[in-house]
């Protein structure tokens, strides 16, 4: 026989059987199709070695009229703003001590590092980030103690000891006891609470009796049932220069670019809460989610605390506000300004607001609506678009081309004048392996470059994002694969796409240019495509491999012999694996393929077989084409 000519369906199909597919793509990690052929993603590389502290979970990008290339960074711990690959730290305070509470608040113990701090009623939790500045001491290097006054001039994290006392740890033990010094200049600032890197379980202090049942539970947090308190999620918008932020179901922030053309001061400023900004009336002390309408300057929030009311009890999960025209603090609403507020009238709570080019759409648990400036008295008017939807959580949507798309609870969705189905090839291998429990961690981003709508999600047997779905929208096929990231932002402001990773577990993430290179940052990367089973003639005959004429090329490539290895995995029934067992299928016959390669000579007896390109190595970067493969009929037994 002829060579014959492998000629694979683009995309990936994991919702049909291996046989059912014949002729498609079954699996892959770290490969995009391109022009209806499979290759091998960009690498990505740190922005610089600079972290930051907690897990990000949003990213904000926008441009000033000062030309500030700008990056908000929301994370548990922390609020920054990236500029330059170094990341300034704008977190609100929440509290600062001053004299006369802090005369000579500190002690130290002999050969302890741990400092102790007196400030009556501080407010403090374990783990909120305190700043000490101005203790005085003594000696050469100045210090209390034996330990110099530099180190405590500096952030820490608080360990609360008691209402009217808590604790920090430096690197140097003391060498005496003092009690009461550092003089009467001292400054303690506290920022704002930390929240939860992921969805967290507890039971509550005093949720029991004391001692707990059963006995052996902590004292004092004896609940039987969890309570499960939500990770720490921020959203950001600009207001002109300015950034307006807010923690998910929390108060909203104000952070002023100023009118210096050096950003020096105002990075250095932190983030005020907005009912604190000069002529800012009634604030909603707790919203959802705020977002500008940018074409008619209104900062809206929805779900809030209703106009009149100051009390988080009062919290409407389907209320929405805005704001006054072009005025972001003045959320009273009168005869002579925009400011109101309606409420929608289905669903039980707000999951997410997205702006898209004519107006801004705004997702219920059950109900989509269109929410658009009217320029009348009602200023805004609400219309419901679908009902008997979903999204899988508050950052499961983004637009593209002028085309929203979303992931819903067990299927995907796109919007473009109508609600519709997405068809997806690999809906049954996602929502069949996802960790609901921690949904609020999916997030959603474009990779324009390539056309493609990428969901980073967490799988079942995970409790941190570890894998991820891709739709090209130009090509509309699916593929996937791992890696780990909690949030995703592909904008024109800068020149590739960035995302951010944190380990589980770890308190330090960095930022990642991606499509740069085509490394794991330092490491190499493991990239792989395998597809369906071929055959010939239905299965019935048996085939005999000879040669593969390869059509790979490795532009791109930074390794000086780019290499990828070839397998062929021939077997014999659809239902068995891919062993070396003689009675079920001949070896897996690997060699390795680089751009010298013209054929490769392999001897492979079976009913049917799939071909698998890896790459492992450092530099490589490849394309697959159409190979042939030598084959000819060999028997039915």
């Amino acid at each position: 026989m002829p060579f014959i000519k492998l000629k694979f369906i683009p995309g990936v199909n994991r919702d049909q059987t291996n046989y059912s597919n014949e002729g498609g793509w079954y699996e892959c990690d770290k490969i995009r199709f391109r022009s209806g052929y499979p290759e091998k993603v960009g690498g990505w590389l740190k922005v610089s070695q600079n972290t930051f502290l907690g897990v990000c979970r949003q990213m904000f990008g926008w441009i000033t009229s000062f030309t500030d290339n700008f990056l908000a960074v929301g994370t548990n711990l922390k609020v920054y703003i990236e500029a330059g690959g170094n990341f300034y730290d704008i977190t609100p305070i929440r509290a600062t001590f001053t004299t006369p509470d802090t005369d000579n608040c500190i002690s130290t113990t002999n050969t302890s590092p741990v400092v102790i701090v007196a400030i009556d009623a501080h407010g403090a939790n374990d783990g909120d980030y305190v700043t000490i500045a101005g203790v005085a001491g003594s000696g050469s290097p100045v210090n209390i103690g034996g330990i110099p006054i530099t180190e405590i001039n500096a952030e820490h994290t608080a360990t609360v000891i008691n209402a009217n006392a808590f604790s920090v740890t430096v690197a140097t033990s003391a060498n005496a006891t003092v009690s009461s010094a550092g003089g009467t200049s001292i400054n303690v600032t506290f920022q704002i609470e930390p929240g939860n890197a992921s969805l967290t379980a507890g039971y509550g202090w005093g949720t029991s009796v004391w001692g707990g049942d059963p006995p052996s539970r902590a004292w004092g947090a004896g609940s039987v049932e969890p309570v499960f308190l939500p990770q720490r999620d921020w959203w950001f918008d600009n207001f002109d220069n300015d950034l307006v932020m807010n923690i998910r179901n929390g108060p909203i922030y104000y952070w002023e670019r100023g009118s210096n053309v050096d950003p020096s001061t105002a990075l250095s400023t932190p983030a005020i809460l907005l009912e604190n900004l000069a002529g800012a009336t009634d604030v909603p002390v707790e919203a959802m989610q705020i977002l500008v309408s940018q074409n008619d300057k209104h900062l809206l929030a929805f779900g809030c605390v209703p106009y009149g009311s100051s009390s988080v009890d009062d919290f409407d999960p389907l209320l929405i506000r805005w704001t006054n025209q072009d005025d972001p603090g003045n959320w009273t609403p009168s005869p002579t300004n925009t400011a109101g507020f309606l409420r929608i009238s289905r669903g039980s709570e707000i999951i997410r607001a997205l702006a898209t080019r004519q107006e801004v759409l705004v997702w219920t648990n059950s109900n989509l609506y269109s929410l658009q400036f009217l320029g009348t008295t009602d200023v805004f008017g609400l219309q419901e678009l679908a009902d008997n939807i979903s999204i899988i959580g508050p950052r499961g949507c983004i637009a593209a081309n002028n085309v929203v798309y979303w992931m819903g609870q067990d299927k995907f969705y796109a919007y473009s004048g109508r609600v519709e189905t997405l068809p997806c090839t690999l809906r049954n291998y996602v929502f069949l392996d996802l960790n609901y429990n921690q949904a609020d961690q999916i997030v959603c981003g474009t990779n324009e470059g390539y056309n493609e709508i990428w969901w980073f999600y967490p799988s079942a047997n995970s409790n941190w994002n570890d894998r991820y779905v891709v739709y090209n929208h130009l090509e509309k096929v699916w593929y996937y694969g791992t890696i780990e990231r909690t949030a995703w932002l592909d904008s024109a402001l800068r020149p590739l796409p960035q995302a951010v990773s944190t380990a589980q577990n770890s308190t330090t993430g960095y930022l990642y240019n991606h499509e740069s290179g085509v490394n794991d940052d330092v490491l190499p990367m493991d990239a792989y495509i395998q597809s369906s089973d071929v055959d010939l003639e239905d299965g019935e005959q048996f085939m005999l491999t000879r040669r593969i004429i390869p059509d790979i090329n490795f532009n791109g490539s930074t390794a000086n012999n780019a290499e990828v290895t070839l397998q062929v995995r021939p077997r014999n029934f659809p239902g068995s694996a891919f062993t070396s067992d003689p009675a079920d299928s001949q070896p897996v016959i690997e060699t390795s393929v680089d751009q010298y390669t013209d054929q490769v000579f392999v001897r492979a007896r079976a009913r049917q077989m799939a071909l698998k390109i890896q790459s492992t190595n450092l530099g490589v970067q490849w394309q697959l084409g159409n190979p042939r493969i030598d084959v000819r009929p060999d028997g039915k037994r």
